[in-house]
């Protein structure tokens, strides 16, 4: 059993902290105030080739897997850009996987090239207001129109819509009554995000100000036969395919948050002087943080286990729903203790660990809840009967 990263993997690694080393605490700060798009960043990791990382290298794509992306996404998040930096980039890393491996040959040629150059930029249309993480209930609807399709409903938390102009949208195509399971009838479409149909209202949050989160109203929106991703019917199901590594990145990237905030912790513990000595003197400051070593360790192990599953095409679900829970926790627990450890300070912006602690709460709730991850291991590897 071998536990160290490839030299592969460690170029990745290397080569994602020199490209985040000019984004500095001052510009993740400035864009948590202003709230704007980092194009800047977003451009220098377009410009490295990075949002090919997990694509097939016919379409331009580095051919690597998700171990690979999981690191590049770790990087991000721990060199201080947290999800502001993260989710900017986060959807069009791993979120058209669905496109990769159930889409046309055709479908990848003209979908992927443009993602990967940063020419388009996507947006994933699936919760919506009435139906939370019960998927099965979404109301959104494509109506057969001619040689293709009209969609109308509404969806919510629909991530960096205000500057997307593609969304791989999941929406209903058979009535749930005329289906043999809840979760048919539902089909998965990569399309246009034409404005002349689509309302786009930005939801002010508590985090991630930099990184939009919407609710998207859609009245009559033509999509083209040539757009549905698979075959009609068949979207919960290629959704599922995209939720282990989506699962698997987003751990990476709490434990990149985590890390970010425990360093900071750290240092200032070893700098700031109360009673005459350094503050990390104290166990009740040295325990915590400790501890906060120890769990973001064993979350990010659960990571790499997860991802390798993966990548050799082995069963994961278990592996990564818990390193999904692993990793929040200990994110969560770390930017916590990052704010207490500073004391008053940890309650000023400039010290940034109160923008940690915002942007951790993130990780816990999406893209699934703790007690629903809970839920899935006592169900499907405790063999408990189901709970909800």
């Amino acid at each position: 059993m071998d536990f160290a990263l490839t030299q592969e993997q460690e170029a990745v690694r290397r080569a994602i902290e020199r490209l985040c080393a000019p984004f500095d605490d001052a510009y993740w700060l400035a864009r948590d105030t202003d709230g704007q798009f980092p194009e800047e960043f977003v451009r220098a990791v377009v410009e490295g080739g990075w949002l090919g990382i997990a694509m097939p290298e016919e379409v331009g794509g580095s051919g690597l897997g998700v171990t690979e992306a999981a690191l590049m996404m770790h990087a991000i998040g721990r060199s201080g850009a947290g999800f502001s930096g993260a989710s900017a980039v986060h959807m069009n890393i791993f979120g058209l996987n669905p496109v990769v491996v159930f889409g046309t040959p055709e479908q990848r040629r003209r979908i992927l090239p443009p993602i990967i150059a940063g020419r388009d930029r996507a947006c994933f249309g699936v919760t919506e207001p009435d139906a939370g993480l019960n998927t099965a209930a979404i109301k959104t609807r494509a109506d057969r129109s001619g040689a293709g399709y009209v969609i109308h409903g509404k969806k919510v938390w629909t991530s960096t819509a205000q500057t997307a102009n593609k969304i791989l949208i999941l929406v209903r195509t058979t009535p749930r009554e005329q289906c043999a399971k809840p979760t048919g009838g539902l089909s998965l479409f990569y399309t246009d995000l034409d404005r002349r149909y689509v309302q786009v209202r930005e939801i002010s949050k508590m985090g991630r100000k930099a990184v939009d989160s919407n609710e998207v109203f859609i009245d009559g929106l033509p999509v083209p036969a040539d757009d549905l991703i698979g075959e009609e019917g068949k979207g919960f199901e290629y959704l599922l395919h995209g939720l282990n590594p989506e699962r698997i990145l987003i751990a990476a990237e709490c434990i990149g948050l985590g890390q970010a905030a425990l360093a900071k912790a750290a240092h200032y513990a070893k700098e700031r002087t109360v009673f005459d000595r350094p503050i990390g003197k104290n166990q009740a400051i040295q325990h915590p943080l400790a501890l906060d070593w120890m769990q973001l360790e064993a979350a990010m192990l659960m990571v790499l286990k997860a991802a390798s599953l993966y990548d050799r095409g082995e069963p994961c679900g278990a592996e990564a729903n818990a390193a999904k829970y692993l990793a929040a926790e200990a994110g969560f627990q770390a930017c916590q203790n990052a704010v207490m450890t500073h004391g008053g300070f940890g309650y000023a912006k400039e010290f940034h660990v109160e923008r940690y602690m915002r942007e951790s709460m993130l990780g816990r709730i999406a893209p699934v809840s703790p007690h629903m991850i809970l839920n899935f291991i006592g169900e499907r590897v405790l063999g408990l009967p189901k709970s909800y």
